[in-house]
């Protein structure tokens, strides 16, 4: 954090040099990444840091104590991991912004990136929690309105920051419920520590349980507006991503919505102490939470269906993963008190690795999407078609992206939707609602790839459209620089790396749970049932679940064996232009347009919200890659 926040001061002096305080920017964020990749790893591998005292307010009762253990030790990696690659590639993407100063951009991502780091690791609920959430807020708030200029982006970014201090406020009131009290003068400060609180809340709950009931509602609130849980996702996030910079977008949603998401799991199951599972109504807690998971999946990928904006369609469609992973913790909080907690530990395990590969790949299709607007100058993907024929690139990780958000075989998103697939459909016994909560979830994934099939589509393979055609006239080649294909290539690895070997999250994750045995977490990591080895997930009876290396053995064999057979009628393959009945063959009507695709089915879909945002007029000052830009 102290890196983070001297990069801040000296990016902010450096600004007039564009290009240095870039660099200067990036080298803070891979040594910050460095450093706290490296507490994880020891946290994981070592076990839990005891919390370093740095500051004491005695006389206000608040402390600053920072400690990593195995839950903040996934997150900060996920930080991390995604950081660095978002700061390379906001190097020649902020030329795109030539009249905006970046004195208002890396000093405040830097700041963003501070806050994020002491949000996971602080163990106090209350004054420094409130500190950290506003050292996140405000310069996320300023990276929003980047552009400030455009009424909308301002409009988005107070809509933003309303609905974080909201959320802020509603998390604070929770903690003063169940603060503690009557400790010793030596200990008061500690009367908002996470340990402190979990030591002494079987006592609260005995004594008041509806207290304690309301603090958890108001969790459940706060930081289900922060994650973008509905129906509070749709009322900030699809406004707010699109109009950041794409870097920022990327760590918006790769990121930022996950610290929500951490905040549900460290309450509910690393705050509850196994003391208190007779008299906490976990499993309702776990009802709730698998439902809204369900709604917030269902709703946002929908409303992800009827977009033709790219990032407005992305930004949608984190709403939806999100969802995913609410949906596993649900499952997790739903099973852990009963005879298959094993499958409690599964849960937790597909939220946790889809949380950090949703942070991949979706980090991954936003630089691919401000890739996009960089070459083209607009967000309609309406507007765009035959991209791959001139971004090449941009087009292979584009569709790895799609394949890993839709949950394809042998991606990194369906090895981890296939724990949630698991966990639900086998724990019908003990609650009847989850398998059908899986068929929801799986139904969801088949249109997040219809999603994702006209986001792919419409701008890679349909014919090139017009729009598209005199921006390549008018320079050498469409495609990025190598320090914006560079990021991309590199999460695009880490994608497929986790789908061909999901061992290696496994790992991780029981990992993570071995070093976080306070609270609940002592359940989940003694009652995991899958042993992870070599690429191949068993169960503890030896029964594969999950072979991804095999998978993708007999794919490409059924491939090559059809191949093969194609080939033996001998036929000759033509290339022939279509014949249009006399119209003219370049016009913009006769290529397949976004607009188009599920046209039928998205009339009936307006009832669910997410009404498409107006089509936004291609810059006439919007650079191309070639040319020395002139402000967008």
């Amino acid at each position: 954090m102290v890196v983070c926040v001297a990069g801040a001061v000296l990016t902010a002096v450096l600004a007039r040099a564009r290009q240095l305080a870039g660099w200067v920017a990036f080298i803070v964020a891979c040594a910050a990444s460095s450093m706290i990749l490296y507490a994880a790893t020891q946290s994981l591998w070592h076990g839990p840091s005891h919390p370093v005292e740095i500051w004491v307010w005695k006389s206000m009762g608040f402390a600053l104590r920072i400690a990593v253990d195995g839950l903040s030790a996934v997150f900060l990696i996920l930080i991390g991991l995604v950081v660095p690659p978002a700061l390379l590639y906001s190097i020649p993407y902020l030329e795109h912004y030539r009249e905006h100063s970046v004195a208002r951009y890396y000093p405040s991502l830097l700041l963003f990136v501070a806050g994020m780091i002491g949000l996971v690791t602080t163990t106090d609920a209350m004054f420094f929690f409130f500190v950290f959430w506003q050292v996140m807020t405000i310069p996320s708030f300023l990276l929003i309105r980047f552009e400030h200029h455009k009424p909308e982006h301002r409009r988005a970014a107070w809509k933003y920051m309303f609905m974080m201090q909201l959320a802020c406020a509603i998390t604070m009131i929770g903690a003063l419920l169940i603060q503690v009290k009557g400790l010793p003068p030596g200990q008061a400060m500690l009367k908002y520590d996470f340990d402190v609180i979990r030591e002494h809340l079987p006592a609260l709950l005995q004594s008041n349980p509806a207290t304690v009931a309301a603090a958890f509602l108001l969790f459940l609130i706060g930081f289900g507006i922060k994650a973008g849980m509905w129906p509070f996702g749709q009322m900030w996030l699809p406004d707010a991503h699109p109009a950041a910079p794409s870097p920022v977008s990327a760590l918006l949603s790769g990121v930022m919505i996950k610290t929500g998401i951490y905040g549900l799991i460290r309450t509910f199951l690393w705050l509850t102490p196994q003391d208190a599972l007779g008299a906490c109504p976990l499993h309702v807690w776990g009802t709730a939470i698998a439902t809204l998971g369900v709604i917030t999946l269902v709703t946002g990928t929908v409303q992800a269906l009827t977009q033709t904006q790219s990032k407005r369609l992305l930004a949608y469609s984190s709403i939806g993963q999100i969802g995913y992973i609410l949906l596993g913790l649900g499952i997790s909080l739903t099973l852990i008190n009963s005879p298959l907690a094993g499958l409690a530990a599964v849960g937790l395990y597909g939220a946790l690795m889809h949380t950090l590969n949703h942070g991949l790949f979706k980090s991954l299709l936003f630089l691919n999407a401000g890739s996009m607007l960089h070459a083209t100058g607009t967000q309609d993907i309406g507007k765009i078609g035959g991209l791959m024929r001139y971004m090449p690139f941009t087009g292979v990780v584009t569709l790895i992206g799609s394949f890993c958000i839709a949950g394809v075989p042998l991606s990194n998103g369906f090895a981890s939707k296939w724990n949630l697939y698991v966990s639900s459909l086998q724990a019908g016994s003990q609650a009847w609602f989850l398998p059908f909560f899986a068929v929801a979830a799986i139904m969801t994934s088949a249109v997040t790839l219809a999603v994702f099939i006209r986001f792919f589509g419409a701008s890679f393979l349909s014919r090139t459209s017009q729009l598209v055609a005199e921006r390549a006239a008018q320079t050498t080649s469409l495609e990025v620089p190598w320090t914006m294909r560079l990021p991309k290539l590199y999460l695009a690895t880490l994608c497929i790396f986790l789908g061909l070997a999901p061992a290696a999250g496994f790992h991780l994750v029981q990992a993570a749970l071995n070093s976080s045995r306070a609270g609940l977490g002592s359940i989940l990591a003694d009652a995991m049932p899958i042993i992870a080895d070599y690429g191949t997930i068993t169960g503890t009876n030896h029964a594969a679940l999950l072979t991804p290396l095999a998978t993708l053995a007999v794919l490409a064999s059924m491939f090559l064996l059809v191949r093969f057979l194609s080939k033996l009628g001998g036929a000759v393959r033509r290339v022939s232009k279509p014949w249009l009945c006399g119209y003219a063959l370049e016009s913009e009507h006769n290529r397949y347009h976004a607009h188009n695709f599920y046209r039928e089915l998205t009339r009936f879909l307006p009832w669910l919200g997410g009404r498409p945002a107006k089509p936004v007029p291609v810059s006439e000052t919007a650079p191309l890659p070639n040319e020395t830009p002139k402000g967008h």
